[in-house]
């Protein structure tokens, strides 16, 4: 690829990134697991759930911090997986 393909690409990237948070900003931004508690909540208020987690976080920082971390590292997996297919495929050729 050309070097504008790339500084295209990191552009698109930004603007995917930045357009909810400048569109939406008095959004709450919460996740799915929280929104279909209170669906579920709301459909059946007896509901009771049928296992409890083993372990909670102490707060929503440490949550979000390994929700991150967990993504990074499928993400870095991924990257070196691929990394090693292509250098392969490269080194074969």
């Amino acid at each position: 690829m050309k070097k504008w393909h790339y500084i295209l690409l990191i552009c698109i990237l930004a603007a995917l990134i930045t357009a909810p948070v400048l569109l939406m900003p008095d959004r709450d931004y919460e996740g799915a697991d929280n929104i279909a508690e209170e669906v579920i909540m709301a459909i059946n208020p007896l509901y009771d759930p049928w296992i409890e987690p083993v372990w909670e976080p102490p707060s929503k920082e440490i949550e979000s911090f390994l929700f991150a971390f967990q993504a990074a590292a499928g993400s870095a997996f991924i990257g070196f997986y691929l990394g090693k297919i292509t250098t392969r495929r490269k080194n074969r050729g």
